[in-house]
């Protein structure tokens, strides 16, 4: 054995003086500086080297530790039996040893059966109970001595202020995982930012965090759960034989234990159970880590005894983590289909959730402030199962001077139109629906759509093969595609080509608010068009518009003006504007009449039944267009019902509360009567 070089120490003194430092962020400030995984390596690495060179080994080192200094703001308690760690395995291979040791320490060729349960991320407590009612509840601190959370444990419904039934010795001890699940931390991470307050990192952070807060009034509105793992009692004649029997004896007093706990016989066993509990890992409801294995028989547990931190019967087998550090080297913005522009931050590549990450997502400006985020930061990445990989914390300390702070672009990155951000909205967009590429598909989907220019037959799955196939860019380029086009497309016959064609054509001559709801101005809906048509009767009016001047239209307000200007005054939809008007497509004006001089101003009309020379939603749109309002069910405020064929219900009604009852004939005669023609 070699003697440690200077290198060797120094870096061995490094180590040391590292992980201290993590330990304090970690269990007292609740403020981790490094991902769990990268915490392990360096841990091993300790551990390596003092194994290599024992003459370095020192009590004080953290690999004799369990964690590290308490806040003096707990009382202090010294547990009984000492809540050593695990140690861990990282591999298949390092839980065949494990098993193996078990194996020659035991003198035996005969498998070991383990119990083999979640390893929760949360915080590890020690509950005491006497004469069945709870005394004393405190954190694991360095193993030895803890702190004393009583008052705030007694906030969490899911620990048992007194046992259930009967049988339980005079003091017992219960151990176990306090947890925050995954919807109550991503409510909690809300309602923080929401209030500009500090969020936490992960689910682990936000238990920790919250358990430990000086008035006991804040954990108890914190979503903390609850999860025993093992029993220590004075009187050892209540033990029973195995650890599985302990903890159906514990579940029995009252405490919730791990419904995915399981028996294994052998270290084959064990790997099928850790693979099977890693498939299952992303859709639990709370955040596991590993998987750890117990020796059953807890006269084996006695024999094997412990080490200096860990006992040597149990073992932590982790997952891949899911946490991890790298740097940003850039951020771009990307354009969704709906034109929210998102910020994304290109990363060095880094494994972490089983996957090589080198994407994460930023979600809008407000996030990019809240993080601090500069370009060149170091970062914890977080990726769990199949979730978009996303920065959840920065490293400040770890930043490089002159950092350039990020900052969104004032033009789309696709188009070059406007990006607009509404003051209140944490989204910005590029206005430039129409003609924006990165939402091309959407802006067609929404145009043809049955309540827009209803071009039937032009599907989600159609829009996509003409625009990857090139042949539409625009929506004006509907008008141009012919029948043999679209008949030599795969899955497109002669008839389906030409009954699209010809539902193209129709909706060349569409009424004013339709074709207005079909732009997709963002807020501008199917009754704010109407509103908007009925007001100004012309598109071009609409479009010359001031701010002002649109907030005179009913459901029109600030927000919504400024989509409507902001819309209109982009170039790049004039351009398909016009390219429209090149195609034929030719939207109808509408008489401007006030509000009080339309004949039905004021009345709410419902139609029920089917109609044979009109459709519902035509009827409706005539309906309102002489003023009146279209409503659902009819109440005593009902003007008038319009009944089809099979009436049912609304007709009954009406009948019953006196509502006169118009028939298809008599909606016709009204219609006509104000100049509408079916």
């Amino acid at each position: 054995m070699t003697k440690a070089s200077a290198e060797i120490q120094q870096r061995v003194a490094e180590l040391r003086a590292n992980l201290e430092d993590h330990n304090y962020y970690y269990y007292v400030l609740d403020e981790p500086r490094i991902p769990d995984a990268e915490y392990d390596r360096l841990f091993r690495e300790l551990q390596q080297l003092e194994r290599e060179h024992p003459e370095l080994a020192s009590d004080d080192s953290p690999t004799r530790r369990v964690g590290s200094t308490r806040d003096t703001s707990f009382a202090e308690v010294t547990h009984r039996l000492p809540m050593l760690s695990l140690d861990n395995a990282f591999s298949e291979d390092e839980l065949r040893d494990f098993d193996r040791r078990i194996r020659d320490r035991l003198h035996t060729e005969d498998s070991i059966e383990y119990v083999c349960e979640p390893k929760l991320d949360g915080l590890a407590v020690s509950l005491h109970y006497e004469n069945g009612l709870l005394t004393r509840a405190a954190t694991r601190g360095d193993g030895y001595t803890g702190e004393d959370i009583t008052a705030n444990i007694r906030t969490i419904p899911s620990v048992p202020l007194k046992l259930r039934g009967s049988g339980y010795p005079e003091l017992v001890e219960v151990r176990g995982e306090v947890y925050m699940p995954k919807a109550g931390f991503e409510k909690l991470n809300q309602r923080l930012a929401e209030q500009d307050e500090k969020t936490f990192v992960n689910p682990r952070n936000a238990a920790a965090g919250s358990l430990r807060q000086k008035k006991s009034t804040v954990t108890a509105r914190r979503p903390l759960e609850f999860c025993a793992y093992s029993m220590a009692v004075t009187d050892e004649s209540v033990l029973p034989g195995t650890h599985w029997d302990s903890l159906q004896l514990v579940s029995d007093w009252g405490f919730r234990i791990n419904p995915e706990m399981r028996k294994a016989e052998g270290a084959e066993a064990c790997l099928q159970a850790y693979n099977e509990l890693m498939e299952k890992r992303d859709s639990l409801p709370y955040e596991i880590d590993g998987i750890v294995f117990k020796v059953n028989r807890l006269d084996l547990q006695q024999q094997l005894g412990f080490v200096s931190r860990a006992p040597r019967w149990a073992i932590a087998h982790k997952f891949p983590a899911q946490e991890e550090l790298t740097v940003i080297e850039d951020v771009e913005f990307q354009v969704g289909r709906t034109g929210a522009v998102t910020p994304v931050a290109r990363l060095k590549p880094v494994f972490v959730g089983g996957v090589t990450v080198s994407n994460a997502t930023l979600h809008n400006m407000d996030e990019i402030r809240r993080l601090d985020v500069h370009i060149g930061d170091t970062v914890f990445i977080r990726r769990a199962g199949d979730v978009i990989p996303q920065v959840v914390k920065v490293v400040p300390e770890k930043r490089p001077a002159n950092a350039p702070s990020v900052e969104m672009p004032a033009h789309c990155p696709v188009c070059g139109s406007d990006i607009v951000q509404i003051e209140g909205e944490a989204v910005a967009r590029c206005s430039g629906g129409l003609y924006c590429p990165a939402q091309r598909k959407e802006a067609i989907r929404h145009y043809a759509s049955r309540k827009a220019m209803d071009i039937e037959g032009l599907g989600d799955r159609l829009i996509e093969v003409l625009v990857d196939e090139g042949m539409v860019s625009t929506v004006a380029d509907l008008y141009r595609l012919t029948k043999f086009q679209l008949a030599s497309l795969e899955r497109m016959g002669d008839k389906s080509a030409g009954n699209l064609v010809a539902a193209i054509d129709r909706s060349r001559n569409p009424v004013l608010w339709r074709f207005l709801y079909a732009l997709g101005i963002r807020e501008v809906g199917e009754a704010t068009a109407k509103s908007l048509a009925s007001h100004f009767g012309t598109l071009e009016a609409i479009a010359g518009a001031d701010e002002d001047a649109l907030q005179l239209v009913q459901d029109v307000g600030p927000i919504v003006a400024g989509h409507i200007r902001s819309f209109f005054d982009q170039s790049h939809n004039q351009e398909t504007l016009q390219a429209l008007k090149d195609a034929g497509v030719t939207w109808q004006e509408e008489q401007v009449v006030a509000a009080e001089e339309q004949p039905l101003a004021g009345e709410t009309w419902v139609l029920t039944g089917t109609l044979s020379q009109m459709t519902r939603d035509q009827a409706k749109e005539k309906l309102e267009r002489l003023g009146a309002k279209v409503a659902g069910s009819v109440s005593k405020k009902t003007a008038c019902v319009v009944a089809g064929e099979a009436a049912g219900s609304k007709l009954a009604k009406a009948e019953q509360l006196g509502v006169p009852v118009l028939d298809e004939d008599g909606l016709l005669a009204l219609l006509k009567e104000h100049g509408l023609e079916a």
